[in-house]
């Protein structure tokens, strides 16, 4: 086994590479807890601690969006209040996107993840997940949006009714929101843009919701440990966003839909060989 120490930035290196791209931050944390045996290492509350660690790893991945877009979050957090312009629009378009997601997540997160919160299934999404990116991205759509300030309602919220399939482990939140923006009309550039500024509420809300259920569960020989995987998660999520910026007003996304196909393949083989369960 590797050490506790190296696993954990694996992990961190792991959540902030996948929770932007649309690829699945859940999918690949499965797979990498099950051959890195994270759980284990941490001993008798190892599955509640790595609960715990996953959250937090998720919240550096949060932080960076909030860096990256700190303007236009400010602004709309504190400018929509006086103002009748851009931000009040940009915070009416996060608060509709947010709904959809707030209140079927509440109603049946738990269920979900009881049913389908395993290999198999994060492999058939990576599957079926890839195989809509390929399909949206050579559909004729009209892109007629290329900006948030020129979003309608209709768009974030079909952009939030999107993001509901990412409910299922291994479609991502990422690619729910991005395609769903791009069929809705959002050009690449702006589909983009509007899911990562929309991951800011909802993650923010979902991980606080979750660090509090599991806030006990801090250990203060596992804070250091939580802090090292924060700040990985941190840093790479942060070099990622500003990668995929620059990626898509030059690139599609198939390569990550292909990406996803043999990755599933890859998932299924493995819980056929008996390899994970």
């Amino acid at each position: 086994m590797l050490p506790l120490w190296l696993v954990v930035i694996i992990l961190g290196i792991v959540e902030g590479l996948t929770e932007f791209l649309p690829i699945s931050s859940t999918g690949h944390l499965i797979v990498a807890d099950t051959f890195l045996s994270f759980k284990d290492l941490l001993g008798a509350n190892g599955k509640e601690q790595a609960d715990l660690f996953e959250v937090v790893i998720q919240l550096g991945a949060i932080l960076a969006v909030g860096v990256v877009y700190r303007e236009k979050l400010t602004g709309a957090l504190t400018r929509s209040l006086t103002t009748d312009g851009e931000e009040r629009r940009l915070m009416l378009h996060l608060l509709i996107g947010f709904i959809p997601i707030a209140v079927f997540g509440f109603l049946f997160h738990k269920k979900i993840q009881a049913l389908l919160f395993n290999p198999t299934t994060v492999a058939f999404s990576f599957i079926v997940g890839g195989i809509l990116i390929l399909v949206i991205e050579r559909l004729p759509l009209a892109t007629r949006t290329a900006s948030t300030g020129a979003m309608t309602f209709g768009q974030s919220m079909a952009v939030g009714c999107a993001q509901l399939l990412s409910l299922i482990p291994g479609m991502s939140r990422s690619a729910c929101t991005i395609m769903g923006g791009m069929c809705s009309g959002l050009n690449r550039q702006t589909a983009t843009e509007f899911s990562f500024l929309l991951s800011f509420p909802v993650m923010l809300a979902a991980s606080a919701f979750s660090l509090l259920k599991k806030i006990k569960l801090l250990d203060p020989n596992f804070l250091g440990l939580i802090a090292l995987g924060f700040v990985v998660s941190f840093v790479v999520a942060l070099i990622v966003i500003r990668w995929l910026i620059r990626y898509v007003q030059t690139h599609n996304f198939s390569p990550f839909a292909i990406y996803r196909i043999l990755f599933g393949a890859l998932i299924l083989f493995l819980v056929w060989q008996g390899k994970m369960q």
